[in-house]
């Protein structure tokens, strides 16, 4: 009897360890996450009929699981049946998360068993030009917040002469509720790696980097092992796939700076310099590490390049709405009674994300607002919850899709503290480079404790002017999205829930 257990991080944290030494088991397999949060350390048991669950198992309940298991399983009050039929999971379109919860991370027959490095075969076959222009035909858009189209980056890329180019993964995933890099970094860290080592061997160049945060310490190691396994099976070194061509690729580890998020700083950061932002142009296509063409794009955009071309761009295009095309791993996190990760075609409602996948709030208060896209996404009340997780139908209530994560709040939240929160946090994560940035952030704190210290209506309304002006001039002013963006959550904060300011609507809306 085979077991599966996941040596995810976040699994590991609410003891999956534990569980694992509990059970004692020779047949037990360490596997990816699900990514169904709420129930881990889930266990997972092969049966004639499939794997079926258990969870959240603490260590003593393994017992009792093991006895379950001689009988009836559906017996145990932690039964949860078939995983695969489990409504949060079968309704999902898991493309990029295919192998989750099936998979041994570090597994090189696991992952091609179920179409590991096709995507690469292809790729070799077709050449270098009909690869860019697969990438370009899917739509794929970048996935870390900006949403430029991929295709265009590499077909700038290809097409820029020099003796040597570099591919870079920004995997800093550093806004809050997001998780989905380092659960793929961690449970398919060969999927990155093929995409990876498509994108090199496609706009010629020889060597790639992989820039991960300090706060994902298991990332690091599994990729370190990954890329040596890859390269002892020829996907990564001097004949990459049997293309003739060489790419090679190394994990660098940053020091925490939220603004090496940002593609430039970043590319400062790998250079061995302090992360500070680049004006733009030259952009890091034409001049990017060392002054040199560089295709940066974030985890989940390289590695969704692996299915597109194993399945073709029209396979691609055949999921999302409008411009926003494929998938889009969304990550529920915050006050949310069901957390965890849900890869859906974009199209979908952020109230059936919330609602239906996410079952609302743990605390069972009502819901007040969501911030989606990060810490400097905006706070989308419940009256636009049926908007659709698209790129533009979200520009269009001011708000963003960012790297896909909803922080969801209930009514206790104090929106007033939250934007307090946002104009401190630009504040200490500025890179000081730019004046609305640096010193505007600062200034915004101030008004907003002035705001909230007001004692009448005529100095509330003053001070509102003032910080509705200052969003202004971070958001237009500002050198790159950390300062001109940090107006969003302000102003939703705002514009909604004025009441948490002291305020009537009508001195919000002015």
């Amino acid at each position: 009897m085979s077991l599966y257990l996941p040596c995810d991080s976040l699994a590991r944290a609410v003891g999956a360890d534990a569980v694992a030494s509990a059970l004692a088991s020779p047949d037990l397999q360490r596997t990816s996450s699900r990514g169904l949060y709420w129930l881990e350390p889930l266990l997972e048991v092969d049966t004639p009929q499939g794997r079926i669950g258990f969870g959240p198992l603490t260590a003593s309940d393994v017992p009792s699981v093991l006895d379950a298991l001689q009988g009836d399983p559906s017996s145990h009050p932690l039964a949860l049946g078939l995983v695969e039929e489990m409504p949060y999971l079968k309704s999902q379109q898991r493309l990029l998360f295919a192998r989750a919860g099936i998979t041994r991370p570090l597994s090189l027959d696991d992952y091609r068993a179920h179409g590991g490095f096709e995507g690469l075969t292809r790729a070799v076959t077709i050449g270098g030009d009909e690869t860019a222009t697969a990438v370009f035909d899917s739509g794929l858009r970048g996935r870390g917040g900006a949403a430029f189209p991929a295709g265009i980056k590499w077909r700038t890329v290809r097409a820029t002469e020099a003796a040597q180019k570099y591919i870079v993964c920004n995997a800093d995933e550093g806004d809050s509720g997001t998780f989905a890099d380092r659960m793929l970094m961690e449970g398919d860290p060969f999927l990155l790696i093929e995409g990876m080592a498509i994108a090199g061997i496609t706009v010629g160049a020889s060597y790639g980097y992989i820039y991960v945060r300090s706060e994902y310490p298991q990332a690091v190691a599994t990729l370190n092992e990954a890329l040596e396994i890859a390269r002892t099976n020829g996907y990564l070194g001097a004949n990459v796939g049997g293309s003739g061509l060489a790419f090679d690729m190394e994990v660098r580890v940053g020091a925490g700076a939220y603004i090496c998020g940002e593609e430039t700083a970043l590319l400062d950061s790998l250079e061995g310099k302090r992360g500070i932002v680049r004006a733009k142009p030259p952009i890091p296509a034409l001049k990017g590490l060392f002054g040199l063409p560089t295709l940066v794009h974030n985890v989940l955009t390289l590695a969704s390049v692996p299915l597109i071309l194993a399945k073709g761009a029209q396979f691609y295009r055949d999921y999302g709405m409008g411009r926003s095309l494929g998938t889009m791993p969304f990550q529920l996190a915050g006050n949310i009674r069901r957390g965890g990760l849900v890869e859906r075609a974009f199209g979908l409602t952020l109230r059936e994300l919330v609602e239906d996948y996410g079952g609302g709030t743990a605390s069972g208060r009502p819901l007040k607002a969501a911030q989606v896209g990060g810490p400097l996404g905006a706070w989308v009340p419940p009256s636009q919850f049926d908007t659709p997780l698209d790129y533009e139908a979200f520009a269009g209530i001011g708000a963003m899709l960012g790297h896909g994560g909803v922080v969801v709040a209930d009514d206790s939240l104090d929106m007033a503290h939250m934007a307090r929160f946002a104009m401190q946090f630009c504040a200490e994560e500025s890179c000081g480079k730019c004046t609305p940035c640096r010193i505007g952030s600062t200034r915004g704190v101030e008004v907003i404790d002035r705001l909230l210290a007001a004692p009448d209506q005529n100095g509330r309304d003053e001070q509102v002017i003032i910080l509705k002006d200052l969003c202004d001039t971070l958001q237009y002013g500002s050198l790159c999205a950390l300062g001109g963006m940090v107006s969003f959550p302000v102003a939703s904060a705002l514009k909604y829930f004025p009441a948490d300011f002291g305020l009537q609507s009508s001195e919000a809306d002015q």
